[in-house]
């Protein structure tokens, strides 16, 4: 009818092959799978620390001999300080050097040039004693957390995880959760372990959140098992959930009403005929999903028909459980002449 406020789609190949069109978000096809470059450039937040070399004693940065038992030293260490937020680091004699987006030889060159004709024959070590602007962050449940650094080589998001000890939550209830440039996606755990292209190489500036999610679907109707039940991250189909619901309960239920009630976005929606205006003005579409489970062709359906998470399976009662529920009421009067079976046979 066309004030219908849910659309109502018999489950055919068709609408399997369109659901499956849609595929569930995906860390690689969101994000790609780029390594990081493999040199490490120095950025806003660094810890740096610098060690400055002269070829002879009696130069800016050398020591004098303390006692006959120790001899000078003609270097000196700069105490760490962070990259601020102009770029730069301060070193003494040399001023402030840039020092953002350059590597360590990079700055090393620089600090040699600023001393050059200060220093005598001057040489420098700089080394990134903290790489925050090269680093991950790790949060949620099940994880020590933290900002971790990125090696030069590159990792993967396993490797990050793996690098914190790992994760103690059930995996099959876990999701990870990775943002980057404002976009952030959500996979099962799961996926990352049987999908390689998913578990892509970490960004600086990541941040990778480890939640607990159980999935779950609400059984009712006929089954022999009412109630919420929980399902594997990576998902189970038609045909599991009705097992997972103990099956349909023989005395009671129509195979030919089984129902799946979900909310589908409106992309996936207008795949299918009998969508109306107002249905298509919609975000997200009540869907009522119907398959007639004494077709045989159905279970292979139910097979290929994926669930989804708050998804709701109902199936509805047979004319025959009402017929048996008006007899159980009567027999507390007298005793029926004839049994339920014979009665619907009679009926037929």
């Amino acid at each position: 009818a066309p004030d219908q406020p849910y659309l109502l789609v018999q489950l055919s190949d068709y609408v399997v092959e369109q659901l499956a069109s849609f595929p569930g978000p995906s860390l690689f096809g969101k994000f790609g799978d780029y390594r990081r470059p493999l040199e490490q450039r120095i950025g806003v937040g660094d810890l740096i620390s610098i060690s400055v070399f002269e070829a002879a004693a009696g130069g800016l940065f050398s020591q004098p001999v303390a006692s006959a038992t120790t001899v000078g030293s003609h270097a000196a260490t700069i105490p760490p300080q962070v990259v601020q937020r102009d770029g730069t680091i301060t070193v003494p004699y040399a001023g402030a050097i840039p020092v953002v987006g350059k590597t360590t030889p990079e700055v090393e060159k620089l600090v040699v040039e600023r001393l050059t004709g200060k220093a005598i024959e001057p040489q420098a070590i700089v080394n990134i004693d903290m790489p925050i602007a090269t680093s991950i962050t790790l949060a949620g449940e099940g994880v020590r957390g933290g900002r971790l650094p990125l090696s030069t080589r590159g990792d993967r998001l396993l490797d990050v995880i793996a690098e914190d000890g790992g994760v103690t939550t059930n995996v099959h209830e876990t999701f990870l959760e990775l943002t980057r440039g404002g976009k952030t996606v959500r996979v099962p755990f799961q996926t990352l372990l049987n999908a390689p292209r998913e578990n892509i190489y970490a960004r600086p500036g990541d941040t990778l959140t480890v939640v607990r999610y159980p999935l779950s679907f609400t059984a009712y109707g006929a089954t022999n098992n009412n109630q919420n039940l929980t399902f594997d991250a990576l998902g189970i189909n038609l045909d599991e959930a009705i097992a997972k619901a103990a099956g349909l309960a023989d005395t009671k239920a129509d195979p030919e009403g089984v129902f799946v009630f979900r909310y589908e976005p409106v992309a996936v929606a207008r795949k299918f005929p009998g969508i109306t205006p107002a249905q298509s003005a919609l975000n997200l579409v009540p869907t009522v999903y119907l398959i007639n489970m004494r077709d045989p062709g159905s279970l292979l359906l139910a097979r290929k028909f994926a669930m989804n998470d708050k998804d709701i399976l109902y199936i509805s009662n047979s004319p025959l459980s009402d017929l048996q529920k008006f007899l159980g009421i009567i027999g507390t009067v007298t005793s029926p002449v004839v049994s339920v079976g014979e009665l619907a046979i009679s009926l037929r």
